[in-house]
């Protein structure tokens, strides 16, 4: 492992994305027992991603109290049938709220009639249940959750909004292989803004691949600018980045 760090971001290098989730799994197990000695319930987001698919097998292998722990998704699309398996609140379901006994399981609702309406449901949520973690990835475009470039707000008012995808976002969605074709990805969809993802407590980034090698560059070496919306992550008093050599080829 080699370690590094970006204005206050940690960051740490691993051989491969098998020992970058297993170590970011540790950490992040070993935050959650350390939270839980001082809160009855906590609260953790999470990212729904083939990125995450290492660190949440890890996680599951950790010895942890999940029915203390509420959780909630960061983003989801708008729109799809309630059977499609591109839905990220299914993805998590599979990989770990189905293989614990979580406390409560906050899913956003991407068949909805009215957006706004589930936008101020959820906004409830999470000022009822401040989040005390967030684990997350970064897009190849730079985006956190589905905050793209052209709707990044560092200062956004709102705690959920619906935002279009770029093409870039769509494009990934085809890499990541939940799509054949960038047209047959939804245009819209609900995501948690950036000041909402970054008032959480601790935030733990898994990011492998080499199809993410230039968005890391771009998180680490150029300017804290919505244009480059993963940025903001060096502002952040408790955030780790977790890489392979892969994603951290091009620093």
């Amino acid at each position: 492992m080699r370690e590094t760090r970006a204005d206050s971001l940690h960051v740490y290098i691993y051989e491969n994305r098998t020992a970058m989730g297993s170590a970011a799994a540790t950490m992040a197990a070993d935050r959650i027992r350390q939270l839980l000695q001082q809160k009855e319930v906590i609260n953790i987001v999470f990212a729904a991603a083939p990125s995450q698919n290492e660190f949440l097998a890890a996680l599951l292998q950790e010895a942890v109290e999940w029915e203390r722990i509420n959780a909630f998704h960061m983003d989801e699309y708008l729109g799809m049938p309630p059977d499609a398996p591109q839905q990220f609140g299914l993805f998590l379901k599979e990989r770990i709220f189905s293989k614990v006994k979580i406390r409560e399981v906050h899913y956003l609702n991407g068949q909805t009639n009215n957006p706004e309406d589930e936008c101020a449901r959820y906004r409830a949520l999470l000022e009822l249940h401040p989040t005390d973690i967030v684990f997350m990835g970064i897009g190849e475009n730079t985006h956190l959750a589905f905050n793209d470039p052209h709707v990044a707000d560092f200062s956004d008012p709102h705690l959920v909004k619906v935002v279009d995808l770029d093409d870039a976002c769509r494009q990934q969605q085809v890499n990541d292989g939940a799509f054949s074709i960038a047209s047959e990805v939804p245009s819209y969809a609900f995501t948690l803004t950036i000041p909402a993802l970054m008032r959480a407590g601790y935030l733990f980034c898994m990011v492998p691949g080499k199809n993410k090698a230039a968005a890391v560059r771009h998180t680490l070496k150029d300017m804290i600018t919505e244009q480059y919306p993963s940025t903001i992550l060096r502002t952040h008093p408790n955030a780790i980045l977790f890489l392979d050599e892969d994603s951290s080829a091009a620093l």
